[in-house]
């Protein structure tokens, strides 16, 4: 029965977000405490919220000071040269813009941290899909898949997590898998360039000087404005005047060609803003990249490093208390909504673990593999990790789930550095989970609906997923 309630109660609240019956925030609390009631715990319910909440508290803590940090970063210019830099490769063309969403949100997974990766590649990219018009769901796909892929270094979390669970060395489970992990990223790249092709042909490859038509208002994601709805809504009627809409007219060499070189007014994030620090760029630079270290290095809690590392950045930034503040609530919608979102969530955890359906939903799954696939425990480990790491927390599924496949991959000869790698198949998909923290730090900032961000990514995502695993099959690693 707590089998058919968990899957139950995740298909309502998928299905209730998707049609956007109901914001993310009600359906995370509100569903799982009736379905605690339907299990007949609900006077265990209190319990539930504040085991999860507990749980979680040190990621909501680690992501709103993150948020304040990077903010602040973005505010002061740090990110600017590598924005400049992608916004020149991306010019006015879709298909390069989505292409270099991807390689963008590739670079910055690098740290290993998927919000700070979704901060900074949504502050970049964020402006120019609203001026262009272009699919705002396009790009926290693209942006989650690359991220999706990335999270599998050893610092991201998964890998650490199977090499604990079973008890290996995480160098032996991840070095073998970069072939496939390296085909997976080309997938995602491959995947860019056709939904690229596929918004210009809609859109049609703009000139610059269309592009930089005047706006109502600044644009900067980062501290909490976005791009004009009036100035979008210009370019479109230009490009249509143009026939670049609709039709694919415009687009192509003779097009691309027409395009100059952009220069220093072309900005996704305003070069005049006031809160630019170009004295303090080589401070600000050491004290990130000090940061990034002592988290890969874990020489601090994360949720301790930046709450320092906010607090340091304001002072030195920001020295006059008014401008601390007006740092600080420009941040606040961003800090609130996840902050939010990760709380909410608890409660949806809580009650999936204190009530026994995920403990239920596992067994009953390993326990349905037919015998004859015994000697493919890996290859099952693989397809199970899609939708399990979707629909359970990374913890749950690695240190609840994945054992007990590794132990069944055993009894059939199958080695557990095997089964440890096909583990991380899922994680392209796993990165759009309602259970992410940090896919809500995308969708918030990208202000996308995240019914819509599902529907659209899910498919993609899975196939990415597919791709890494028959990669791995192909090169003798799984």
């Amino acid at each position: 029965m707590l089998t058919i309630l968990g899957f139950t109660m995740i298909a309502t609240f998928l299905v209730l977000i998707m049609l956007k019956k109901m914001s993310p925030i009600a359906a995370l609390v509100l569903i799982p405490a009736l379905f605690c009631v339907f299990v007949g715990k609900g006077a265990k319910l209190g319990d539930y919220v504040i085991d999860g909440v507990t749980s979680l508290a040190p990621t909501a803590a680690m992501l709103m000071f993150a948020i304040v940090y990077f903010g602040v970063m973005i505010d002061v210019g740090l990110f600017d040269p590598i924005v400049r830099g992608i916004l020149k490769f991306c010019k006015a063309d879709p298909l390069r813009i989505v292409v270099g969403t991807a390689v963008l949100a590739a670079i910055v997974s690098l740290d290993g941290d998927g919000s700070t990766t979704f901060m900074i590649t949504v502050s970049a990219m964020y402006p120019l899909y609203k001026r262009l018009k272009m699919s705002l769901v396009v790009m926290t796909g693209v942006a989650a898949m690359a991220n999706g892929v990335m999270n599998t270094l050893p610092w991201g979390g998964p890998t650490a997590r199977a090499a604990t669970a079973l008890k290996l060395d995480a160098s032996d489970i991840f070095v073998p898998m970069i072939p496939a992990l390296a085909v997976g990223l080309l997938g995602v790249l491959a995947l860019s360039y056709v939904l690229g092709r596929r918004e210009r042909k809609r859109l049609g490859v703009l000139t610059l000087d269309e592009v930089l038509e005047p706006e109502t208002e600044t644009v900067l994601v980062g501290a909490g404005a976005g791009a004009s709805g009036d100035g979008a809504d210009a370019v479109a009627k230009k490009a249509a005047r143009s026939g670049g809409s609709g039709s694919g007219s415009g687009t192509g060499s003779g097009a691309d060609a027409d395009l100059p070189e952009a220069d220093d007014d072309f900005q996704g994030l305003d070069p005049h803003r006031a809160t630019l620090r170009p004295k303090l760029y080589w401070f600000n630079a050491l004290l990130t990249v000090t940061l990034l270290t002592a988290m890969i290095m874990e020489w601090l809690p994360i949720p301790v490093l930046f709450l320092l590392g906010a607090a340091l950045a304001l002072t030195v930034n920001f020295p006059h208390m008014p401008d601390q503040k007006a740092r600080l609530g420009a941040h606040a919608e961003n800090v609130l909504n996840v902050s939010g979102m990760v709380f909410a969530a608890a409660v949806f955890t809580g009650v999936l673990q204190g009530t026994g359906m995920v403990d239920h939903m596992s067994k009953w799954l390993v326990s349905n593999i037919p015998d004859g696939m015994g000697p493919h425990m890996a290859l099952v480990t693989g397809v199970l990790s899609i939708p399990l790491t979707y629909f359970m927390s990374n913890d749950g599924f690695y240190f609840g789930v994945l054992p007990v496949l590794a132990e069944a991959g055993q009894a059939h000869g199958v080695s557990s550095l095997e089964i440890a790698r096909a583990s991380l198949v899922g994680q392209p998909l796993h990165m759009s989970s309602p259970l992410v923290p940090a896919v809500y730090v995308l969708v918030g900032m990208a202000k996308v609906e995240f019914g819509d961000h599902t529907r659209f990514v899910v498919k993609w995502a899975a196939l990415t997923s597919l791709v890494v695993l028959g990669a791995g099959i192909l090169f003798g690693i799984i």
